[in-house]
């Protein structure tokens, strides 16, 4: 497919544009899509007995939904005079509600700008001390079950939802809050040139226990490398991560 017009010029005609989208990735975006579908709508199935006992167990053990719906920023694959690239979009990321109802977006919004900015100090001081995790361990938010949900990455099963309507991928960058993008620095915003996805590449490989360059480093790697048998290996080793609870809080 031939590329009829620049990334400059398509920047002042789109402002939400991202960057161009390979050529030679198309296929490969085609079957990651048959991939992430087939996928996820059996693991919908696979999973129903678990979601439903989970919400019942939600419902007792706090008062509100039992689903946390949330603005997430994500990427599209748009075409312009045949030239496709990605375009910055927003969508609501489907969740297990693992906080009180109505928590105040506050103290996340004070770590994120400390995480961000590799401000150990204040990390520090907003996670109860512990200097070495780097997400926040002690949220009053988070409720009791909600612990346990987000320790065994369970409260992000309903994702495959957002899977299915095309909003995410099985594998890919996790989706950020808007405020947290933001603070980005400029070279940041190269992990958003692909489709966000439930596991990758930093989560199998270092979990919690990057500092956040860090994690961009990796967004950025598998963006550079991502092919359909990285795919595979990262969704291999993605269960053995979890089940090992490294640096998940």
């Amino acid at each position: 497919m031939q590329q009829y017009i620049g990334f400059e010029l398509l920047r002042r005609i789109d402002p939400k544009a991202l960057s161009l989208v390979s050529e030679n990735h198309l296929i490969y975006y085609f079957f990651k899509r048959v991939l992430d579908f087939c996928i996820a709508f059996l693991a919908l199935i696979i999973f129903s007995p678990l979601l439903a006992l989970v919400a019942i167990l939600i419902k007792l053990d706090s008062p509100g939904p039992v689903f946390f719906t949330q603005d997430r920023v994500g990427t599209r694959r748009k075409i312009y005079r045949r030239t496709t690239y990605w375009q910055r979009t927003t969508f609501r990321c489907y969740k297990f509600r693992t906080m009180v109802c109505n928590a105040d977006p506050s103290l996340h919004k004070s770590y994120i700008k400390a995480l961000i900015n590799n401000d150990c100090e204040s990390m520090a001081e907003l996670q109860g001390g512990n200097s070495r995790a780097r997400k926040l361990t002690h949220d009053p938010r988070v409720t009791r079950l909600g612990r346990e949900l987000r320790k065994w990455s369970i409260d992000e099963i309903p994702q495959f939802i957002n899977v299915i309507k095309g909003d995410m991928s099985l594998v890919g960058p996790r989706p950020m809050i808007p405020y947290e993008v933001e603070m980005y620095k400029p070279w940041h915003y190269r992990r958003l040139e692909t489709k966000p996805g439930i596991t990758g590449l930093w989560q199998v490989t270092a979990r919690s226990a990057a500092d956040f360059d860090e994690i961009v480093k990796l967004d950025i790697q598998y963006i550079e490398q991502q092919s359909f048998w990285l795919d595979l290996k990262i969704l291999f080793r993605t269960p053995f991560a979890v089940l090992s609870c490294k640096g998940a809080v």
